[in-house]
């Protein structure tokens, strides 16, 4: 059974105490703090240091109080104060400027203007002992602080004492109170503020401006502006109305202020357990420490990039394989290697540059974004094709070589496919010292919907990732967990296993893992519990994933849906694609059904079909008056629908 800590919040009661000052009865001497339930008073007076109640509790914020007012019902409570910073509120990238390591209770004197300096009397908390720059550090005395120097948010300064906290002036007036704009970029907190005050009508020498501005005027026009006085009174002062003057009370733009972002005060929070620190590992956006499985294939593209690097030449080469085998990884572990290398001067330098074919909303976005990573230039598209070409044709005096990355290429297919072309015939040029890599899912894809010339321009240049066996797997989320132990030996090799018979993805069996880590964690209130990811989280964790209603829809379905579903991802395989036609699909249904011994169905039927899986939102349609030439897409991923037909 969990237990959960929680704090008793005090219930404080704030009293005026002491006769208030002879000239302004707003102005107040003290400030009598009680809590219900104790029998002793705090009393707050101008002069002490304070803490108020800030977001964190433990460390409330610092203060000095200045002046206390309100008015006579005693219903508001106000405080004017100079502000101390806590260690805390500095930012991390500024204590180094202290040149030492800070106490633990050492506050610093406030010297910017960007914070409120009036708080709401009843955030007060209690007094506070503060020791002078003199004293040594307190040693035992966690009540005390120690100041020495000043913040003014950019720099340190020793605490002299004039900058003892100005003295306040003798008001005629009730003290108004300023609006000012909220703590920026300070790393100083804005506490909470009081209601700034409503600004009324300045007499004196403005009153009788306004008395001689009206004496002047007709008595039609004079009733008019008693009565524009009257509307608009509540809301602004009249005197800023008609004369433009500024109040006490209104805020100032500040010259050459610029938006900021507090930085962060805090480290990020480490692991707590073994299982939180797995879990980190394992997710699919950690950097692993190393890439097994794969090392033949990284030196092979390494040892064709880097000759082409070396002879100043171009070329292609095609990297083909399922979702989830390292593709990506492995290129770009290459290119880190390179560039360390490049780097140390034992190869030339070169450039290199990635674009993503599912980043982009057109295959013709690629010129651009290839022009904007190679000059830093922005154009259409049309123009950015026509830069890149005379790039890669002329030749220049020092011209570094590239190295462009195409993932998912299959995604830059056109009906004329020019996109294809000219990234495959660039590299072919004499001066372009251009090397292409190109990433897609098909291994036949440039058999399949290339073109004769488009094709021949790849060249014979072509590498398969296969997918992972469960032994690779298994070495894989040992390698990330990095001697960490969070999962026992069967557990590991059971979700191996099941990965490797379905689908052989990687990324899918680091999310099962973090999953079953989930469930392990949730279940250590057991006292049974071991501690470690065993086979039942396993098996659970592989139930929620392979569970979903959308398997659950593929298992009720028909024979003739899930014929169809199998038809769908057959034809997603022979286009290379994740997008065909009614008709495409109909005739790989068509043969599947002679296959399985069926009788095959008819075109009406089969459309019957696929509206029927279209409105279990298994397949996404075109609109139905397309006909045989509405386009099909899966909802759900393939190794979802292998999954549930398998296990049917």
């Amino acid at each position: 059974r969990m237990k959960y800590f929680t704090r008793l919040r005090v219930r404080r009661v704030y009293k005026w105490r002491g006769e208030p000052l002879t000239f302004n009865r707003k102005l107040k001497t003290s400030l009598a703090i009680s809590v219900e339930g104790l029998p002793k008073t705090t009393v707050i007076n101008t002069g002490q240091h304070i803490l108020i109640e800030g977001e964190d509790e433990d460390n409330p914020y610092v203060a000095k109080v200045i002046r206390l007012y309100g008015d006579e019902s005693g219903r508001q409570k106000k405080a004017v104060v100079q502000w101390f910073v806590r260690v805390s509120e500095v930012p991390v990238s500024k204590l180094k400027l202290l040149g030492r390591e800070p106490h633990p209770q050492e506050i610093f004197y406030y010297q910017g203007r960007s914070c409120d300096d009036e708080v709401d009397a009843e955030s007060i908390l209690r007094p506070v002992k503060r020791l002078d720059g003199a004293a040594p550090f307190p040693d035992g005395d966690r009540d005390a602080l120690y100041v020495k120097l000043s913040w003014d948010s950019k720099t340190f300064k020793v605490l002299d004492s004039e900058l003892a906290p100005p003295s306040c002036p003798k008001p005629s007036l009730p003290p108004l109170a300023p609006v000012l704009p909220a703590c920026s970029g300070s790393g100083v907190p804005r506490p909470r503020s009081a209601r700034p005050a409503h600004p009324g009508l300045r007499h004196h020498a403005a009153g009788r401006d306004h008395q001689r501005f009206l004496s002047g005027l007709p008595f039609r026009h004079r009733l008019t502006v008693k009565r524009l006085e009257f509307l608009i009174l509540p809301f602004v002062s009249f005197n800023r109305f008609l004369f433009g003057q500024v109040t006490p009370g209104t805020p100032r733009t500040p010259h050459g202020a610029t938006p900021s972002i507090p930085s962060r005060t805090l480290p990020a929070r480490q692991p707590a357990n073994v299982l939180e620190e797995a879990r980190t590992r394992l997710h699919v956006s950690s950097v692993p420490e190393s890439l097994p499985c794969r090392e033949q294939e990284f030196q092979d593209i390494y040892s064709f990039v880097e000759s082409k690097i070396v002879d100043g030449t171009g070329g292609c080469m095609y990297i083909s394989g399922v979702p989830g085998t390292g593709k990506t990884a492995t290129v770009h572990e290459v290119m880190r290697c390179l560039q360390h290398a490049a780097d140390v001067d034992e190869i030339p330098p070169f450039h290199f540059i990635e674009i993503n074919g599912m980043k982009m909303t057109d295959p013709h976005q690629a010129y651009v974004q290839i022009l904007q990573k190679l000059t830093g230039q922005k154009a259409t598209a049309d123009h950015a094709a026509a830069l890149l070409e005379k790039r890669f044709s002329n030749a220049a005096p020092r011209k570094e070589t590239t190295v462009l990355l195409v993932d998912e290429l299959d995604l830059l297919w056109t009906r004329k496919q020019n996109v294809m072309y000219n990234l495959f015939d660039w590299p072919t040029r004499r001066h372009a010292r251009l090397v292409v890599l190109t990433i897609a899912n098909t291994m036949d894809l440039p058999e399949r919907i290339m073109i004769n010339r488009v094709a021949s321009r790849l060249g014979l240049t072509r590498m398969s990732f296969q997918p992972y066996s469960f032994k690779q797997l298994q070495q894989i989320i040992m390698s990330r967990l990095n001697k960490v132990k969070a999962f026992e030996q069967d557990a590991l090799q059971l979700v191996s296993r099941k990965v490797a018979a379905l689908s052989g993805d990687a990324r899918r069996c680091l999310d099962i893992c973090r999953r079953a880590t989930e469930i392990c964690e949730h279940s250590a209130a057991d006292p049974s519990a071991s501690g470690l990811v065993g086979m039942s989280h396993v098996m659970e964790a592989l139930d929620e994933m392979f569970s979903s209603a959308y398997i659950t829809a593929i298992k009720c379905a028909s024979v003739q849906e899930q014929l169809f579903l199998r038809a769908v991802i057959a034809e997603f395989r022979r286009l290379g694609l994740e997008e065909a036609t009614f008709q495409q699909v109909f005739v790989q249904h068509q043969a599947l059904c002679r296959v399985e011994g069926l009788q095959p169905v008819s075109v009406s039927e089969g459309l019957a079909v696929c509206q029927r899986l279209g409105a279990c939102r298994l397949l996404l349609l075109e609109p139905s008056r397309l006909g045989v030439l509405q386009r099909v897409r899966l909802n759900v991923s393939q190794d979802d629908v292998l999954f549930a037909l398998k296990a049917d």
